[in-house]
């Protein structure tokens, strides 16, 4: 049995998937739009989607608990200060996922995943 076990693995150790969530979502929170596989996407999302949450606190400890996982102080800054305010009256779904058709390489269907 499986309980309590949620999330993908994508063939990776826990320490190489933190890893992997944090740059994915500095890469997102500073661009807007990353393209990356589905299957990745929906892993990012619940993470995105709970940094901007924590962002729209607002004050010094929600910035500290968005720089445990955003090592970028650019893009914290720009989280604290354009992203979560942009979301203050949206109660989540901050995030949208549109698939964009298969990679070539190895016909693994890719995504872009952007910020609404």
């Amino acid at each position: 049995m499986r309980h309590g076990k949620a999330g993908r693995k994508l063939n990776r150790n826990s320490s190489a998937r933190t890893a992997l969530a944090r740059a994915q979502a500095t890469a997102l929170l500073r661009e807007g739009r990353i393209q990356t596989t589905l299957t990745k996407a929906k892993e990012l999302r619940p993470y995105v989607e709970k940094l901007i949450t924590t962002a729209k606190g607002g004050d010094l400890h929600a910035r500290r608990l968005v720089a445990r996982d955003i090592h970028d102080t650019a893009v914290v800054r720009k989280v604290m200060d354009e992203v979560a305010p942009k979301y203050a009256d949206r109660p989540g779904g901050y995030t949208r996922i549109l698939r964009v058709g298969t990679r070539r390489g190895d016909g693994v269907t890719m995504a872009l995943i952007e910020l609404v």
